[in-house]
């Protein structure tokens, strides 16, 4: 049985006077090899004098880049998308496909103080498993029981060494976190932010979906391939994880950067996620 979801996710900025915009560049297209197939996809763009322009960035994500000549008041960004997130194992095959190997250095660039890290772990990692994998999932359940976690409206992601010791954070912080122990490692890891949808039960007994925008960690794990790593959760990633964007520091997976002139801005934003129907495969 397939489980196919429709989401819609719009986002607005309204601006206290008119403004010119940089190229905004917008990292909401799910990517192309992964496990959730896409069936429908579309973006609109206002006001509708916008140009969009599609390109492959460095990490391989699909971007789109939307340009105005003119000044404007308002920004909106609409996605509407169908998803077939039908549960499947993760560890069956490996993570990721391995033709996506970890060959960008970028994913190995340390970015924390060894000690401060090394002092978390406390020699635990080696003996927390058999395989590599198993002591990974070790590290992202041992963080997801030791971090409180904490929604961040404000932009940017703090640095390893400040979650670690305020112990909380937000998803983006955490998973931050979890690449820098990576990377301690010796693993190649990168960022990935995206969508999260999940179930939310009723009292009636049926069930509704919510879709948030999320952060995570990829690792790559040799012999497997790329395996995602839920910081908030301590899950693993499956089905109900849409990777976005990929990159080597959080700042390169946003979702929407660009520059504007210097205005009071507001921003609002509205996510539905709802179930399509189900279908029997042949």
């Amino acid at each position: 049985m397939n489980t196919l979801v429709t989401l819609r996710h719009h986002t607005s900025y309204r601006y206290d006077r008119p403004v010119f915009l940089g190229p905004q560049t917008i990292r909401l297209r799910p990517l192309v090899n992964a496990r959730n197939p896409v069936l429908t996809y579309a973006l609109n763009v206002g006001p509708g004098e916008g140009q969009i322009a599609w390109r492959l960035d460095a990490h391989e994500n699909t971007v789109a880049e939307a340009i105005f000549a003119e000044q404007v008041s308002h920004f909106d960004i609409e996605v509407r998308m169908t998803v077939d997130i039908t549960p499947y194992d993760p560890f069956q095959k490996g993570g990721q496909p391995l033709s996506q190997t970890p060959d960008n250095p970028a994913y190995r660039v340390t970015t924390s103080d060894p000690d401060l890290l090394d002092g978390f772990l406390d020699g635990q990692f080696l003996s927390a498993g058999e395989t590599d994998l198993a002591r990974l999932i070790w590290l992202n359940r041992k963080l997801a029981q030791s971090l409180h976690y904490k929604t961040r409206m404000e932009p940017g992601t703090w640095a390893p060494a400040e979650t670690l010791s305020r112990l909380t954070g937000s998803c983006r912080d955490s998973a931050w976190l979890m690449i820098a122990f990576a990377r301690r490692l010796g693993f190649a890891a990168r960022f990935v932010s995206g969508y999260l949808i999940q179930p939310k039960p009723l009292d009636t007994g049926s069930q509704t979906l919510t879709c948030d925008l999320h952060a995570w960690a990829e690792i790559w794990v040799p012999e497997s391939g790329w395996f995602g790593f839920d910081t908030t959760s301590g899950l693993v990633t499956a089905q109900n994880h849409i990777p976005l964007a990929v990159s080597a520091t959080p700042e390169e997976a946003a979702p929407v950067s660009g520059l504007l002139d210097h205005c009071q801005a507001r921003f609002d934003v509205l996510m539905e996620a709802q179930h399509l129907h189900r279908e029997t495969n042949t």
